[in-house]
C-alpha cells in the first residue's frame, strides 16, 4: 500500500475501506482455513489440526465483531462499543474456553489410549500457509491502523 496524499477526510475514507477489506479477507480466510483444517484433522485423526480448524471458526466470530466495529466507527465516528460488539467479544471468549476444555479432554483420552495421528503433512502445509497469510494481514492491518491512529 503506497503512501496516500489525499485530503484528510478523503484519506480516512480510503483507510477505512482498506481496514474493511482486510477484515473481510480475515473472515473468509479463516472460514476456508477452518474447513480445510477440520477436514484433514478428521481424515488424519489429528487432534491438533482439528483444534486449529475449530480455532479458525472462533476467529471468524472475532473477525465479524471487528468488521462490525469498523462499519460503526466509519458511519458514526463513535468510539464506544455497541451491544453486538460486546456480545461478539463474549461469544469469542467463551468459545475459546470451550475449545480449550475440549482439546484438553480429547488430548487426555488420546494420550491414555496411546492414539497417534497417521500423518502431519497437511498440518505442516496448512501451518505454513497460515503463517504467511497472517503475517501479510498483520503487516497491512498495523499499517492501516497506525495511519488511522487506531
Amino acid at each position: 500500500m503506497a503512501t496516500l496524499t489525499l485530503k484528510p477526510g478523503k484519506k480516512n475514507e480510503v483507510l477505512y475501506r482498506w481496514a474493511y477489506v482486510l477484515a473481510l479477507i480475515t473472515i473468509f480466510y479463516n472460514i476456508l482455513e477452518g474447513v480445510v483444517s477440520v477436514f484433514f484433522g478428521i481424515e488424519g485423526e489429528t487432534l491438533v489440526l482439528l483444534g486449529f480448524g475449530i480455532d479458525s471458526f472462533v476467529e471468524v466470530i472475532s473477525g465479524i465483531g471487528i468488521w462490525h466495529m469498523l462499519r460503526r466507527i466509519r458511519r458514526n465516528n463513535n468510539e464506544t462499543f455497541d451491544k453486538f460488539e460486546k456480545d461478539a467479544l463474549r461469544v469469542t471468549g467463551t468459545a475459546f474456553y470451550i475449545l480449550t476444555a475440549g482439546l484438553i479432554v480429547t488430548a487426555s483420552i488420546n494420550l491414555y489410549r496411546g492414539h497417534k495421528p497417521e500423518t502431519t503433512l497437511w498440518g505442516i502445509i496448512i501451518s505454513l500457509v497460515s503463517i504467511l497469510s497472517m503475517w501479510l494481514l498483520i503487516h497491512y492491518k498495523i499499517k492501516v491502523g497506525r495511519q488511522l491512529n487506531s
